[in-house]
């Protein structure tokens, strides 16, 4: 999964440090903390020494000068706690925006919270902040700690909060405590989000739990039914608990809506259509996406191609394309499958030819492929051929009643017809 990035811009990440120099309109914010029976206390200010450096150094950020605002910061050696904690903060605001300085950052600000002196917007700001460097310095379990913290200070919930800290258990693999900040992010939202669907659904995954997957990936679909990869995700894992039904319907919406465009997709689609006896589909699916290029037309994929054709009885077809991919592969299996059909479909002299391709490439229990050609060259009027399989086929302990059954079978017919044995 990939780590979301959670850098601010510097006006946000300032804004907390800068508001001693705004009007006091500015200053009537919404309240930091609303846990029950909370009272604000009076907005502590930096002393005058301090606050006009940090004026200076606020001065220089306006201007777009960091580093010299940086500068002017690093100075600062305050006594009193609130003015440490509050020029550290600002330091570690400034270098929270700046690229490659996340570790720095970090630093100041986990100093400036630690006293815990700071104003409570100030100090709710920073828990946040220290949330969302840990994730950005990929320090996950940190990560968990300061949105906790930030939460148990302040008392509210927040779906995007929520939705960082799934992620956060995700990253350090505690993932049996996914679900309950997921299903929180997820019912605060006004608007549905993917985001804690998806991390939602990863945990089941990757504990197994499929059928939970499946209810999230359901979930998923009915959400953001436009995402064509929800269709394709929940056809999978229909699979994965073996209802092939679900599976089927899934994939099919989605191919009519035209989302299947993926090899994988395409060939469960046709796979589905098999396994529900639908044979004849499936391959007509396989073989239109051949001819438009998306499914290769190898060896592998015509055999797959046969064998929906077979399934489907549609024996002609499926012993042209087994030839096909003998051709390409010279797989005697396949030349055996090929004859087999051929035999079925009354082209004797192709059935012959195909397998007799399948024993001169060395096929595996040849003794069945003699007896097939026996089969092949009786109904074709070649006895003598006939005769000579059946006793190959004979040397086969499985076969050896069925061949010697057929022995005087045809040695009657050859007789019938003046051939002599």
């Amino acid at each position: 999964m990939m780590i979301r990035s959670f850098k601010m811009s510097a006006v946000a990440l300032v804004l907390g440090a800068g508001t001693m120099f705004t009007s006091s309109a500015a200053l009537a914010q919404s309240s930091a903390v609303v846990c029950p029976g909370y009272e604000k206390g009076k907005t502590t200010l930096v002393g005058e020494r301090t606050g006009k450096k940090v004026q200076k150094a606020f001065e220089f950020y306006n201007e777009d000068q960091v580093d010299e605002a940086l500068n002017i910061l690093y100075d600062i050696d305050p006594s009193d706690d609130f003015d440490k904690a509050y020029v550290k903060r600002f330091i570690g605001n400034l270098l929270a925006s700046q690229e490659g300085k996340g570790m720095k950052a970090y630093g100041f600000l986990a100093d400036s919270v630690q006293p815990k002196v700071l104003n409570d917007l100030e100090h709710s700001q920073t828990l946040k902040l220290l949330g969302d460097l840990s994730m950005q310095e990929e320090k996950f379990t940190d990560a968990v700690k300061w949105y906790n913290a930030w939460m148990d200070f302040t008392c509210k919930e927040d779906a995007d909060v929520y939705t960082r800290l799934t992620q956060a258990y995700y990253e350090s693999k505690q993932l049996d405590k996914m679900i309950e900040p997921a299903d929180k992010a997820i019912a605060l939202y006004e608007e549905p989000n993917k985001n804690p669907y998806v991390l939602k659904l990863t945990s089941f995954y990757e504990r197994k739990m499929y059928p939970e997957t499946v209810a999230v990936a359901e979930e998923l679909v009915r959400k953001f039914p436009e995402e064509p990869r929800w269709w394709s995700q929940l056809g999978f894992f229909y699979l994965s608990v073996e209802d092939y039904k679900k599976a089927l319907s899934t994939f099919e919406l989605a191919y009519i809506q035209g989302y299947l465009e993926k090899e994988s997709e395409i060939k469960a689609l046709s796979q589905l259509y098999q396994t529900n006896g639908m044979p004849y589909r499936g391959a007509k699916v396989m073989e239109k996406y051949m001819k438009s290029g998306l499914l290769e037309e190898d060896e592998k994929m015509l055999a797959s191609l046969a064998n929906a054709y077979h399934s489907a009885k549609e024996f002609k077809t499926a012993a042209s394309l087994y030839g096909k991919a003998a051709e390409m592969s010279s797989d005697p299996e396949l030349y055996k499958k090929q004859g087999t059909l051929l035999l079925v479909a009354e082209d004797y002299k192709g059935a012959i030819k195909a397998l007799e391709n399948a024993l001169d490439r060395g096929v595996e229990k040849p003794a069945k492929v003699h007896f097939t050609l026996m089969e092949a060259n009786f109904y074709a009027g070649n006895f003598k051929e006939a005769f000579r399989h059946i006793q190959e086929a004979k040397k086969d302990r499985s076969l050896r009643r069925n061949a010697s059954a057929w022995e005087p079978y045809i040695k009657e017919k050859a007789k019938n017809r003046g051939i002599s044995i």
